[in-house]
């Protein structure tokens, strides 16, 4: 019973807020390029979403780690549709890369077209990463980060799966460092039958930034997996602290 309603709640709050982040699109336009306010009250949003439930824990950690006047390519690991409204915690302005099937859904996909995220077809590899590089550049110029799953696809089994070259060849070209983010506890926020899990934790672990130094002079087959590397280390710590 309580999932129903919270999920009503869901409902008309996300309802809200599509409509008022589509008005301060309009209002913004000329003068936001990089769409922050609409990015903001989409933290607004999510910070609503997770403070309502009183028993859900969550923690916030590397926040030290950001300087919000720098664009960083995000790289996070990928475990449940709900990182996608958890990382709006990252207090950075960013767009995200997301597959063309997740615009299609209910709520997310309107929310992604009002941020102008980057829309692919994991279809057709060779397009996908050329729409990568280029908008991401686009929105990296304007001052707004990218965020990437370098792993492509959703974890099935809660660990990290190996990184593809997209969010590198990003960082890269563009000439911004790279910012590991690794997520918890998002896959068991909502059971099979779809009701929320009421004792649930999560947690948001930002990792030191990758210089854009060494992006340029690292080879990037061994960057991505050193990368990897700490992420890896990084769950397996917060795992151990539950």
């Amino acid at each position: 019973m309580l999932s129903v309603l919270f999920y009503l709640f869901l409902f008309v709050i996300c309802t809200f807020f599509l409509v008022l982040s589509a008005v301060a699109l309009l209002l913004t336009w000329p003068f936001d390029k990089s769409r922050r306010i609409v990015h903001e009250l989409s933290r607004i949003l999510v910070r609503i979403f997770y403070a309502v439930p009183p028993l859900w824990k969550f923690r916030v950690t590397g926040r030290e780690y950001i300087d919000r006047r720098k664009p960083y390519v995000i790289v996070v690991n990928h475990q449940a549709g709900l990182d996608i409204p958890t990382l709006y915690f990252v207090p950075l302005n960013f767009r995200w890369v997301s597959k063309r099937e997740v615009f299609k859904v209910p709520f997310f996909g309107q929310f992604l077209l009002l941020h102008g995220d980057i829309c692919i077809n994991r279809g057709h590899a060779t397009a996908a990463m050329e729409k990568v590089i280029r908008d991401g550049k686009l929105w990296l110029s304007r001052g707004a980060s990218v965020a990437i799953f370098p792993e492509g696809t959703r974890s099935h089994d809660g660990e990290i799966y190996r990184f593809k070259a997209g969010a590198f060849t990003l960082a890269r070209e563009a000439g911004v460092e790279i910012l590991p983010v690794v997520l918890d506890g998002t896959t068991t926020m909502i059971g099979r039958n779809g009701m929320f899990n009421w004792r649930n934790k999560l947690t948001v672990s930002i990792l030191p930034p990758v210089s854009a130094e060494r992006v340029a002079a690292a080879d990037p087959k061994e960057l991505m997996e050193q990368v990897r590397a700490s992420m890896c280390v990084r769950l397996a710590e917060i795992r151990k602290q539950k």
